[in-house]
């Protein structure tokens, strides 16, 4: 099978995209790692797909992959790209794109050059919604682990996500933390984990080590996390410019009952084909 695919970046945190609109396509687990692989396959953090919607407000139908093969729920770096790509193959003139996902509708707006902003929708607090194997909803959460505790803010943004807050950013074990803290019991879906050090008010800096595929350069629902969990933790600014390894996110929560806002790049790295 020779599929078509477009190389693609936000902010470092880079994808590997499908475009199902103009070619048949289905993958499976296997499959998706082989593409993902970055010495044997193409290499991603996230391989993404998209598929005509039979929903009636939706322009397209969205599905991530992880690189280890696993369905994502959300990825707002993601979403920025297909955007993008479907702008500039002409297949979209529009200012606003609706994209059906696991998590929801998905609304985006392109802004001047390649920056796209996006309803990413309103957090979830309630252990449910997250998930988490616990009942009472708590600011923040205590977790025992190797050796030490730390306490994280805990929100699902369509996927779960928990918020450490820490002084030195640099010298965070992200890997060893962010491991451990996906493998804890409180977590039956597993979790990305987000290392957040406050810079001021309106200023954050972020790591954050993705389930499926580790610390990778940018994530943008866990930039989306983190300034929910600054605003609730910390009383920060509504209007937070986060700094990722890769660049900077323009993020925005008004509150509770509210959706985030986020505004970032999109760029094509190249385009080619890959026989499965």
């Amino acid at each position: 099978m020779l599929l078509e695919f477009t190389k693609m970046h936000g902010l470092g945190n880079d994808f590997v995209v499908i475009n199902g609109l103009e070619q048949a396509v289905e993958l499976n687990a296997e499959q998706i790692r082989k593409i993902a692989d970055r010495r044997f396959g193409i290499g991603c953090d996230q391989l993404l797909m998209i598929h005509p919607s039979f929903h009636e407000q939706a322009d397209f139908l969205y599905t991530i992959f992880n690189a280890d093969g696993a369905e994502a729920e959300h990825c707002g770096n993601g979403i920025r790209c297909v955007a993008v790509l479907l702008r500039d193959r002409g297949l979209v003139n529009k200012e606003e794109l609706v994209a059906e996902t696991s998590a929801g509708l998905v609304r985006s707006y392109f802004q001047d050059g390649d920056l796209v902003k996006v309803n990413m929708g309103k957090p979830a607090f309630k252990p449910a919604d997250i998930p988490l194997s616990i009942d009472d909803q708590q600011l923040l959460y205590s977790l025992e682990l190797d050796g030490m505790s730390v306490d994280v803010a805990a929100l699902s943004m369509g996927n779960p996500h928990a918020v450490l807050f820490i002084e030195n950013l640099e010298q965070a074990p992200v890997d060893e933390i962010g491991a451990q803290v996906q493998q804890h019991e409180m977590f039956p879906n597993s979790v990305n984990v987000g290392f957040a050090q406050i810079l001021d008010n309106s200023h954050l800096r972020l790591r954050v080590f993705e389930r499926g595929v580790g610390e990778t350069l940018a994530c943008g629902t866990g930039a989306c996390a983190a300034v929910v969990a600054g605003i609730r933790v910390h009383n920060l600014d509504k209007d937070i410019d986060v700094v990722l390894k890769g660049g900077h996110l323009a993020v925005s929560w008004a509150g509770d009952g509210e959706p985030v806002w986020m505004t970032g790049p999109a760029a094509t790295v190249y385009e080619g084909q890959i026989n499965i």
